[in-house]
C-alpha cells in the first residue's frame, strides 16, 4: 500500500481526491504527516474525502498512530492516519460470472413421465 505524505503546504481538496481514489481502489488509505500544520491539512483532507465517497454510501473514519520517520538523517515523529470505512465497501472490480442455473428435473405424474 502506498502511504500518502501530506505536507503543511498540501492542498486539502487535491489530497482528498487522492485519498478517495486510493480508498476506492484498495479499500483502505494511509496518510502520513509531520508537524502541526501538516496534521491539520491531513484532517481537513480526510473530512473532504468523506464527502467525496458519501454519495456511494461509504462512511469514512480514521485511526491515528505515531510513526518514526527518517528525514535528512534525523528521526522525526509523525502521525499516520489509517482511513477505513464504517460501512461495507462496494466492490469495484468486475465479479465472476455465475454459472447459469441448471434445468429442472423432469416431473413424474402418476406412472408416466410428461413428455
Amino acid at each position: 500500500m502506498n502511504v500518502l505524505k501530506i505536507a503543511a503546504t498540501s492542498a486539502a481538496s487535491l489530497a482528498a481526491g487522492a485519498v478517495a481514489n486510493t480508498f476506492r481502489e484498495e479499500g483502505i488509505a494511509e496518510l502520513q504527516a509531520i508537524g502541526p500544520k501538516a496534521v491539520n491539512q491531513a484532517v481537513k483532507c480526510i473530512a473532504i474525502a468523506r464527502g467525496y465517497v458519501a454519495s456511494s454510501g461509504v462512511d469514512l473514519y480514521f485511526v491515528p498512530s505515531f510513526v518514526e520517520v527518517d528525514v535528512s538523517d534525523e528521526t522525526r515523529t509523525g502521525i499516520r492516519f489509517t482511513v477505513r470505512s464504517r460501512t461495507p465497501v462496494p466492490i469495484l472490480r468486475p465479479r465472476r460470472k455465475e454459472a447459469p442455473p441448471s434445468p429442472p428435473e423432469p416431473r413424474q405424474t402418476g406412472e408416466w413421465n410428461d413428455i
